[in-house]
């Protein structure tokens, strides 16, 4: 089949790899000038698919409330608030049921650990390696953290994720540059989880997916879907439209757009996330993978020599403007657990990137509904850690093969 995708962030490329390998001769679109240059740009990095959780959660809502006031609240309401926000809050407060909760945790966990099998067998395909590293550890601060740990640690039991429960002492023996100073009451490490580059991986996908006769076609923003032609595309520029026999959908926070004219409405929004990546002069001041704040829900990663502190869920507000107070909360769980580790003067990157995000959690992957309209979309800020998955999965679906998961719970249905 001649395939086009639209997106070129982690899952677009995974998306185009697989179906390129399957023999289809792939087209990608995007509007930037390489890939992983939105969402999938300068994330944590991490892959660890027992802590891949909705934002809808019991009690989320009454937490909101409270960081509304506070300093370093890892979730935030800005403004501007558009009505979309609004209406996506409204169905993000019914998922929040404690019943819808488990179900698309479960549907999350099912795809991620899915995702990190994928992953690591196209790696072990592909000529490059990529900076990771494996082992993720969530710091507990107190007792207060501690418990509230608890129903989580159910939930990776029953999936049968190899966790151990320590104390502050083995905690520090395993990520030895921890700062003495800052109180530690334990952790939870998960030694099988890990942390990798995702843009990187990213660029040497799109170098396999080339190779396998994929062709990138950059800066070439898609017009809206045509309701009359919905597999037949006309970017910005281009001279003229191009007809193929099917179109994925992968285009992130912009996909809403593309998909209106053909009456998909799905109430997809911008959860915004920041990150601030650095050198790190001496490794040794570092972590050695990924670990995570429980409290302040930041997770700092060792990138090759640099430092990654990355966190935060932002509604609402403009993808330009910066939360200074979402940056300082980074800088200070950085300097709250590795002081001294990432050089400052200079070489800093600050990013603020727009997670696709839909109410409940779960991507939306599949076919639309509309032939010849495929969607693998929705996937949040858990996009490195579905994507290998997803797009084996909807490559399998389009050659009519049974994936190798059930699929039920990801498909546009849900949303009608």
């Amino acid at each position: 089949m001649n395939i086009a995708i639209l997106g070129a962030g982690i899952v677009g490329v995974a998306t185009a790899y697989e179906l390129a390998a399957d023999g289809h001769q792939v087209t990608v679109f995007e509007r930037h000038a390489s890939v992983a240059e939105g969402a999938s740009f300068a994330n944590a990095g991490v892959l660890a698919p027992g802590y891949v959780t909705p934002l809808a959660a019991p009690g989320m809502p009454a937490k909101v409330l409270r960081y509304l006031l506070a300093r370093h609240a890892p979730v935030r309401v800005a403004r501007p608030l558009a009505g979309a926000d609004l209406h996506w809050m409204t169905r993000w407060l019914r998922a929040c049921r404690s019943d819808a909760y488990a179900t698309n945790r479960a549907l999350l966990q099912r795809l991620a650990f899915y995702s990190r099998q994928r992953l690591h067998e196209v790696a072990e395909r592909m000529d490059y390696t990529f900076e990771r590293s494996t082992g993720y550890m969530v710091l507990l601060r107190g007792e207060r953290e501690r418990q509230m740990a608890q129903p989580g640690l159910a939930v990776l039991r029953e999936a049968g994720v190899v966790f151990h429960e320590i104390d502050g002492a083995q905690a520090r023996a395993i990520e030895p540059a921890l700062n003495p100073a800052t109180p530690l009451a334990g952790a939870i490490h998960l030694p099988q989880d890990e942390v990798g580059n995702c843009r990187q991986f990213a660029v040497i996908l799109r170098d396999a997916a080339e190779t396998l006769g994929a062709r990138f076609c950059f800066g070439a923003a898609v017009l809206p879907l045509d309701a009359a032609a919905p597999s037949t595309l006309r970017a910005t520029g281009a001279s003229q439209a191009e007809r193929f026999d099917a179109v994925v959908v992968c285009a992130g926070v912009q996909s809403p757009a593309l998909l209106a004219p053909l009456g998909i409405r799905l109430p997809l929004r911008a959860v915004y996330g920041y990150s601030v990546s650095a050198p790190m002069p001496d490794g040794g001041l570092g972590p050695r993978s990924g670990v995570m704040d429980e409290r302040f829900k930041v997770a700092i990663s060792r990138l090759g020599q640099r430092v990654r502190v990355a966190g935060s869920a932002e509604i609402g507000g403009r993808p330009d403007a910066i939360n200074h107070r979402a940056v300082q909360t980074l800088y200070k769980v950085l300097d709250d657990w590795y002081p001294g580790a990432a050089r400052l003067s200079r070489g800093v990157q600050v990013w603020k990137g727009a997670r696709p995000m839909l109410p409940d959690g779960p991507p939306v992957l599949g076919a639309s509904g509309v032939p010849g309209v495929w969607l693998n979309l929705g996937h949040g800020s858990s996009g490195w850690a579905l994507a290998c998955g997803s797009a084996r999965v909807l490559a399998d679906q389009i050659a009519g093969r049974e994936p190798a998961i059930d699929t039920s719970g990801y498909n546009v249905g849900r949303y009608r």
